[in-house]
């Protein structure tokens, strides 16, 4: 069964000032929680785009919200599809837009996904199962530059030098298949006193790999940038990271597009050209209350970070990639 519990699913909710006849966007369906709380709030003239490329969550979140099918479309595709998904169902613009960026609970607890060092499976971790691209194909036949890049830069991993010339070792002799076999090999090339402190030592190593499978940060970029296009006047962006390099993206790209351009000091006010495309709700990230921490562990690291979009100065604004890979 696919279950999965929402990270702060009623600050979400409430973030994005749901209007019962507004169009919204769910980027991040998994199990349907943040969906199903946004459908209650529609009327029969409300619509939800819901995106998933994980099939089985799909389906299972078809199953679960049956009573809101005349406020939902349920589409399989990757988030960064978003433009293009709304083209085709004919819709110029949204009043919300909800991204919720952790791996769902099923694909972490179900071993055989292979996202996860504490279950034995095959090396795995694509979110669409339709890709080719796999952890199995990246540990077995990337260089050694580009396995220590990705350690490095996904996983802030300090011994992604040292990791990456045992996978290449170790490899040489015969693939590494499994997950358990990575994580061994992840641990014996963490000296020890590091091995003892900071979580697990595989941590850093599967995150980076899930990421690089995945090119999560990649596509992440492009669709907040769709979404931030796609949007009314007044509309709002939520989102929810789980690590610092979304969180950083997500916090960078609010500060820039809410950020006045730089006129002379002298200048009395500020010319309507030149003032911030989209409001800040939130100066600082929302976190889990301690309640939401008891009940599920897995949102201590969820931070919550909201924009408005300013009707005034829609057309004014430029919007450009800000992380490359």
């Amino acid at each position: 069964m696919f279950k999965h519990i929402s990270v702060l699913r009623d600050e979400a909710i409430k973030g994005l000032n749901v209007k019962s006849d507004g169009v919204y966007v769910d980027c991040t369906l998994g199990g349907g929680g943040h969906a199903e709380a946004i459908a209650a709030k529609l009327n029969d003239n409300g619509l939800l785009i819901a995106f998933d490329q994980d099939l089985e969550a799909l389906q299972a979140a078809q199953k679960r919200l049956v009573a809101y099918a005349k406020q939902i479309r349920f589409v399989h595709a990757n988030f960064n599809q978003l433009e293009v998904v709304l083209a085709e169902h004919q819709i110029t613009h949204v009043d919300g837009v909800l991204f919720d960026l952790g791996v769902s609970s099923p694909q972490l607890d179900r071993g055989e996904r292979g996202f996860s060092y504490q279950h034995n499976a095959k090396l795995d971790m694509r979110m669409n199962q339709e890709q080719t691209l796999d952890a199995y194909e990246i540990v077995n036949n990337w260089s050694y530059q580009d396995l220590v890049k990705i350690f490095f830069q996904y996983g802030e991993e300090k011994f992604s030098k040292q990791v990456a010339r045992k996978l290449e070792e170790q490899r040489k002799k015969a693939p590494i298949t499994t997950t358990y076999e990575l994580v061994d090999i992840i641990k014996s090339a963490i000296p020890a006193p590091a091995r003892r402190k900071g979580g697990h030592p595989a941590k850093r190593i599967f995150q980076a790999l899930r990421i690089a499978v995945n090119d999560e940060l990649g596509v992440f970029n492009d669709a907040l940038h769709q979404a931030a296009r796609v949007l009314g006047i007044n509309g709002r962006l939520a989102v929810i990271t789980f690590h610092s390099l979304e969180d950083r993206l997500c916090k960078q790209a609010f500060k820039k597009w809410s950020s006045n351009k730089e006129t002379p000091r002298n200048l009395p006010i500020i010319p309507e050209q030149d003032k911030a495309p989209f409001r800040l709700i939130t100066r600082k990230p929302i976190i889990a209350t301690a309640e939401e921490l008891a009940q599920n562990r897995r949102s201590r690291s969820a931070k919550l970070r909201i924009v408005e979009k300013q009707a005034k100065w829609q057309q004014q604004f430029t919007y450009e990639e800000g992380w490359r890979k």
